[in-house]
């Protein structure tokens, strides 16, 4: 039944589910205030912001730009999958991307929490096969909805368990690409300490792994949200050179900060990004 209603949903315009996300990102952050605390505390933090000026404009963008990355979804997972890649308006860095294939070792696409991370594994997708690494959501119910929806042709899921990992590591060794969301905190054990935006985060240690083991190129990618539902913008970097000292962690983190910068309305600043290995 949820998915079904999700299904129907997913066929509103993309401008009127913009519009209802953001109004959704407001009531949110308007009727919690731990959520909106943590939201203002981190962009604070972060100071990608000009002054008090530039911080509130910032502000108040990203709590409707939040809510739009939730209600977009639905339109994603169950639209067509060549309309929906349709909604891409122009990729920058292709020849990146292409030069990691030539080499035939595999592609680690590493998505933050920025813009609309889910439309480029289905853009990926319809190019050659990929395989996205995933959490299983909090609320089961929403499972069932989230694999089907990401069900694609050549778009495979792979779990955040030791199978997962597996699955992640034979793409790879296939020369296929993977993708990651390497701003997520990890598993006790799994990561380690690394500077991002100036304070310590857990931060996973499976990407650089994973390249280490297959030779991977690691590429940096986000996916610019459009206003009043004009589609997506791609962009896929490489990853800049180690600093001398620098972990495998920070060097990482320290791509998505670049990325982060450009693009400051649209990062999830509500997520828990520094709270502690494993914890709920």
């Amino acid at each position: 039944m949820l998915t079904g209603l999700l299904r129907l949903l997913g066929y509103l315009p993309l401008s009127v589910l913009h519009a209802a996300g953001s109004a959704l990102g407001w009531l949110t952050y308007l009727s919690s205030p731990g959520y909106a605390a943590r939201l203002r505390d981190n962009l604070l933090q972060s100071a990608v912001w000009a002054d008090e000026r530039d911080y509130q404009r910032i502000l108040g963008a990203n709590v409707g730009e939040t809510g739009k990355a939730f209600a977009e979804v639905v339109a994603i997972w169950f639209r067509p999958h060549e309309e929906v890649v349709s909604w891409v308006r122009a990729v920058h860095g292709w020849d990146v991307v292409e030069a990691a294939r030539k080499a035939g070792r595999g592609i680690i696409v590493a998505t933050p929490h920025l813009g609309c991370f889910e439309i480029i594994a289905q853009y990926l997708a319809l190019r050659f096969p990929f395989t996205v690494l995933y959490r299983p959501p909090n609320y089961a119910l929403l499972e069932p909805a989230m694999l089907q929806g990401r069900g694609r042709p050549r778009l495979h899921a792979a779990s955040t368990d030791l199978g997962g990992v597996r699955t992640l590591l034979k793409a790879l060794r296939r020369g296929e690409a993977i993708g990651i969301l390497p701003d997520q905190v990890p598993g006790a054990g799994e990561g380690e300490l690394a500077d991002f935006f100036g304070r310590p985060a857990y931060t996973m240690t499976l990407v650089s792994k994973l390249a280490e083991n297959t030779g991977a190129a690691i590429l940096p990618t986000y996916a610019r949200r459009l206003p009043k539902g004009g589609g997506y913008e791609l962009s896929f970097e490489r990853l800049p050179e180690r600093l001398a000292g620098e972990s495998c962690a920070r060097q990482l983190n320290r791509a998505l900060e670049q990325m982060i910068r450009r693009l400051p309305e649209q990062y999830l600043w509500s997520y828990n990004r520094y709270k502690g290995g494993g914890e709920a």
